[in-house]
């Protein structure tokens, strides 16, 4: 194991799997230098609703596509000013200006090269320095993620590990919503429009198929954008 890598075997995954989200975020702060990824979704806000409490600095990274509803703006800087939030906006090299310019429209011709461009490629860099990856994904989600685990040990592209913490891995959208109402925490206007996936706005609609809430995004013909299958596990 190269420097800078938490210092614990694989089996230490293995014992999380059933345990409650209040347990495991401490232990997976103690793995080492931390982040959660955010788009500032329900299940997202549930999750540093959670994390904030252990550690109320943690960075909070959000992928700034330049695409996203000006809702999800709005909501986004209302929830940081409310909980006084480390958020950092992360951004492709070059701006929506320039693709267009270079490129056209992505999402509507190659939508996978433009996540790749405005996603991927930013996350890849965010998440350079950090050893330990918190992430609202949960397997209710999609069958892209029916497998997931809560705690995984991933390779990043330059090979360096770490470890993905995916503490709502097996909430219901139920229980999610229920923990937003508990706590009476606002959520994103948008669900209150039918949205039940959202991303950016012109690769978001409402769900095409009911019971597949991730149906709505790129019209349905793909399920990823990429930011949670561009690292292996292992």
């Amino acid at each position: 194991m190269t420097s800078g890598e938490p210092a614990l075997d694989e089996t230490w995954a293995a014992r999380w799997e059933g345990k409650p989200a209040e347990e495991l975020i401490p232990a997976a702060l103690a793995l080492g230098k931390a982040c959660l990824t955010s788009s500032f979704q329900a299940e997202d806000v549930v999750l540093l609703d959670m994390v904030r409490r252990w550690d109320p600095s943690i960075p909070v990274l959000f992928l700034d596509t330049g695409y996203h509803f000006p809702e999800t703006y709005a909501y986004r800087d209302r929830i940081a000013a409310l909980w006084g939030l480390n958020v950092t906006n992360l951004q492709a090299e070059s701006g929506v200006p320039e693709q267009e310019a270079r490129f056209g429209k992505l999402y509507q011709t190659d939508p996978s090269l433009c996540c790749r461009l405005r996603k991927v490629e930013p996350l890849q860099r965010g998440l350079e320095g950090f050893q330990v990856w918190f992430t609202g994904l949960r397997r209710e989600q999609s069958p892209s993620r029916a497998g997931l685990k809560a705690v995984e040990r991933h390779r990043l592209p330059g090979g360096r590990r770490l470890w993905k913490i995916n503490p709502l891995a097996a909430w219901s959208w139920k229980e999610v919503w229920s923990y937003l109402a508990v706590h009476e925490i606002p959520h994103l206007p948008l669900y209150d429009l039918g949205y039940t996936s959202i991303g950016c706005r012109p690769c978001t609609q409402l769900p095409i198929e009911p019971g597949r809430p991730r149906s709505g995004r790129w019209g349905g013909r793909q399920l990823e954008c990429g930011i949670h299958t561009f690292t292996e596990q292992g």
